[in-house]
Formats: C-alpha cells, structure tokens, sequence
C-alpha cells in the first residue's frame, strides 16, 4: 500500500470543514503511486482525492496549483484543485502539504485503441496551444542540463558498451541542443505515460499526476509521449499509433521546421532520460520507501531501437 502517511477520519474532516465540498462519507488509501500517499474521499456531494506530498520541493508546489489552475480554466481535462471559502489551494495535514482534486472518471489505457490516441493527441495539441501562455515557470528538472552530470553517477554500473553508448548519446545532445536551438516552449506534462491519463471507454477522462510539470520544449513532451504510447516491447514504433497521435497533435499545433528537423534526437533524447533515471533509482538515489523500481532496461531497449531504425515520417501538417 502506497499510503505513507495514514491519516485519521476526523483529520479529514477537519481539512473539508473549510471547503464547500460536503461531509465525509469515506476514506479509502489509495495502493498506487511511488511518491506520494494519496486517498480517495467521498462526500455526501462528490467524489474526490486527496495527495499528501511526502518528499520533492515543496517550494514548487504553488507552480503546479497555479499551472492546473490555468488548465483548467481552459477547459482541459486535469483536476483543477479545489480552493477552500478564503480561495486557498495548498493546506497542511499531518505536517504534509496536502492539495484536493477532484476524482475523473476513467481508469488507466494498458493497451491503448487509436481512438484513445486520437483523443490524447488532441488533448495535448489543445494543452500546449494554451500552455505557450502560461506565465508561471519551473526549469526543467530533466533536460539536457540534468543529462550532463548525472549520467556520470550511473557510468560505474554499467558495462564497457552501455558507458559507451551513454556518453556517446549525451555528447551528441549537446552537439544538437547545446546551441541556441529556437524551438517553441511552453509548460509541460513532463511525464505524460498511458498510468497518467484517465480513460471512460474511448472518452479521455483526464490528464492527472502534474508533478514533473516544468516550463521546456513542447517537443519534449511529445517525444515522451510517443516513447511510451506508440513503442512496441521490442522497442520498435507502432506506425498506427504513432500517426493516430501526431495527426491529432499536429492539427492542433504544428510542427515548427526546426522541430521537425531535431525530432529524431528528441526521441533519443528522452530515452535516454528515462533509462538514466531509472539507474539512478536503482543505485544511486532509491526512494524514501520500500518501493519496487521501474526497470531501466525497457528505456535501453527503446534507445537502441531509435538508433537502429530512426524515427518514422512525420505527418504533414494539416491545412
């Protein structure tokens, strides 16, 4: 059970004495999640859910309220927090910050339809159309500038061809992205895989967990996206799914030509994010809890198969 902190019905209740959200009718932990303790809480009004932040920098959280906030004054789907009678967002329960959404409807896409891509591919088009607008900023945590140093830590653990590979990978990034590189930028997801949506049937219920929202490329996100939405196990792309999301994405904002012109090392790129993450988990940074880590070697898998079969053709833009 990903409950890290447990929390008593009374202290809930106290929190949603100062919200117009109604009385609690239950309280229910929540198993999933890796960082932070989450339940779900009924009320005689609505359904909702509540996140105790365990660890991360608190000082950022007001940029993710303010960043669904503005999502979802833009009619995205994302759980706009609830503010309480003085308009405040951001509580305190059991010495935690705590923040209240509330619940969409939908559950996780395993095997995501091309509807479901379709549907996810216009949300995404439509967020980052608003999302170039968003005055808030967050770095992000896990660019280029990350990649640098942090590989490094990792190198020691790895045989003499992935050390090989890793800085070979990195030394390439800078060749392309270390210039002044003018692509269009914006908040992002940052970490936008199928667990981190929510579908009812075919109808995108929701984009959840903003946690890794940051102010960066768009293409970032994107490239997130098709990595883990449009990759077969063997690592190769599923050209169906990845033109089901592109076309959708690309009706709805598209593609600048520098953009298209780095899309390729952008796949690479946040491959290899998500690989060097995941080794650092596993031996050099392990979570505050006994937590089973994801497996770095499904993101080795994928760079590779992005360095032996490239990218495939972009749509063309619609008109």
């Amino acid at each position: 059970m990903a409950v890290f902190t447990p929390l008593t019905e009374t202290q809930v209740e106290a929190l949603l004495s100062r919200f117009d959200a109604g009385s609690l009718v239950s309280l229910e932990g929540v198993a999933a999640g890796t960082e932070n303790t989450t339940f779900f809480v009924t009320t005689d009004r609505r359904e909702l859910v509540l996140t105790l932040f365990e660890q991360g920098a608190f000082d950022e959280l007001p940029f993710f309220v303010d960043l669904l906030d503005y999502l979802d004054e833009h009619r995205l789907p994302v759980p706009g927090p609830l503010h309480d009678r003085d308009g405040v967002a951001l509580h305190r329960l059991a010495d935690k910050p705590a923040l209240l959404f509330p619940r969409l409807p939908g559950k996780h896409p395993h095997d995501p339809n091309l509807t479901q891509c379709r549907a996810l591919g216009d949300t995404l088009g439509r967020m980052h159309q608003v999302s170039q607008h968003f005055t808030g900023h967050r770095p992000n945590p896990r660019d280029l500038h990350w990649l640098l140093p942090m590989h490094h830590k990792v190198l020691v653990y790895l045989s003499p061809d992935d050390q090989a590979l890793m800085k070979d990978e990195v030394e390439t990034y800078q060749g392309v992205f270390g210039a002044r590189l003018e692509l269009p930028e914006g908040a992002l997801h940052g970490d936008l895989f199928r667990d981190n949506t929510l579908f009812d049937g075919d109808r995108l219920g929701g984009l959840i967990d903003f946690y890794n929202g940051c102010t960066g490329d768009l293409l970032f996100d994107l490239a997130i996206v098709i990595n883990d939405w449009a990759t077969e196990p063997d690592g190769r792309l599923n050209a169906e799914r990845h033109d089901a999301i592109l076309e959708a994405y690309m009706a709805r904002r598209p593609l600048s030509d520098a953009e298209r012109e780095v899309w390729p090392m952008m796949l690479r790129m946040t491959a290899l994010r998500y690989w060097l993450s995941r080794l650092l988990v596993i031996y050099v940074d392990p979570p505050a809890h006994d937590l089973t880590p994801h497996d770095p070697e499904q993101f080795r898998t994928i760079l590779l198969a992005r360095l032996q079969h490239g990218a495939l053709p972009l749509p063309e833009d619609a008109t």
